[in-house]
């Protein structure tokens, strides 16, 4: 006796949907151009390690904003050498500047400089050293 064996054949459109009821919406806002996807790029780059967000967090709840190099290492539990390489990605991530004031270099948070990220991530406000506005923050973390 012998076996049967069976083939059993299906044919699938594979056709595009030419009708747009067929698929589903696309994006209801615009893309962004290839120079706003590069600097945002940058700046999640920059804030892709946990010590640089420490570190921009630190600067931006200082007094005014900005904060002395000679307090970051103690502050942080971190090296000067490895301070220096962190704050060096974030200044040229456009997210911090300094300022030396005699022996010391100062560094401040530039806000404006997050404007693209908070507005790609849905964030309407941004705390400063004066507060935080309503509803933003866990009562009483300001």
């Amino acid at each position: 006796m012998r076996s049967r064996v069976w083939r059993v054949t299906t044919t699938l459109d594979l056709t595009p949907a030419r009708d747009t009821d067929d698929c589903c919406p696309g994006a209801s806002c615009e893309l962004l151009d290839a120079d706003e996807s590069e600097a945002l790029a940058q700046v999640f780059k920059a804030l892709g390690d946990p010590t640089r967000v420490r570190l921009l967090r630190y600067l931006a709840r200082s007094h005014d904003g900005t904060a002395c190099a000679c307090h970051l290492p103690a502050a942080l539990g971190i090296s000067q050498p490895t301070l220096s390489f962190h704050l060096g990605k974030l200044h040229d991530a456009g997210l911090v500047t300094r300022e030396k004031r005699g022996r010391w270099v100062h560094w401040t948070v530039l806000p404006e400089a997050l404007a693209g990220a908070r507005a790609l991530l849905g964030i309407d406000a941004w705390c400063t050293p004066d507060g935080c506005p309503p509803g933003c923050c866990p009562a009483g973390c300001c």
